[in-house]
């Protein structure tokens, strides 16, 4: 009789285990629902998705613009200039011929390539004016050289600062005076100094 009883106790303390897990799973699913309906935010254990990022740098690019870097080749024992592209960020055109002369004053590692732009030349200014564009630069850029070699560095330096504009008109400066003649042969320099002059009258 004694084991009987034990055996129906067990039996309701069951139940009653399982009757209590139900009655609380049927409130959480009861309560999940009109939480749904409410409209309210879901648990706090509950992961939500990511928002999107609006600051996307691919959504957003920056823009670029190409300049050119000229330096001398030698193509079949002619000496010409060879324009070398560098794309940079979309600025004033001031500042963007800038860095390209910024580029050649510091001369190139490609065997291909030269330049007879003295090492120690540096540049004091660029602006763009009414009638052209001014390149200041500093003494060293007379310095060394024969005709052949001032030539070539007259080119590079008009190439390079008409690389966005071709049609554009060059004054060139040293010291913050307008340059006449270049280097020890008296090279004369035109002023303003354009493409096609160069092409007419100077043979590098």
């Amino acid at each position: 009789m004694q084991e009987q009883k034990k055996g129906y106790q067990f039996s309701t303390g069951l139940i009653a285990g399982v009757s209590s897990v139900l009655i609380i799973a049927g409130g959480f699913a009861a309560w999940w629902a009109w939480t749904a309906i409410k409209g309210e935010q879901t648990p706090p254990w509950v992961s939500q998705p990511s928002e999107p990022n609006d600051s996307n740098p691919s959504e957003n690019p920056v823009e670029k613009v190409e300049a050119e870097v000229y330096w001398l080749k030698v193509t079949d024992n002619q000496i010409e200039l060879a324009a070398q592209p560098m794309v940079v960020e979309q600025s004033e055109n001031s500042v963007v011929v800038e860095k390209a002369l910024t580029q050649l004053l510091s001369g190139t590692e490609k065997e291909e390539y030269s330049s007879t732009i003295p090492e120690a030349t540096q540049l004091r200014s660029v602006s763009f004016q009414d009638d052209g564009i001014h390149v200041d630069l500093s003494e060293e850029f007379t310095f060394g050289g024969g005709s052949s070699s001032m030539m070539g560095r007259v080119g590079q330096i008009l190439y390079t600062a008409t690389s966005l504009d071709p049609k554009a008109k060059v004054w060139l400066e040293v010291e913050g005076e307008p340059l006449e003649y270049l280097g020890g042969e008296g090279l004369y320099i035109p002023q303003p100094l354009t493409r096609d002059e160069f092409q007419a009258n100077y043979q590098l």
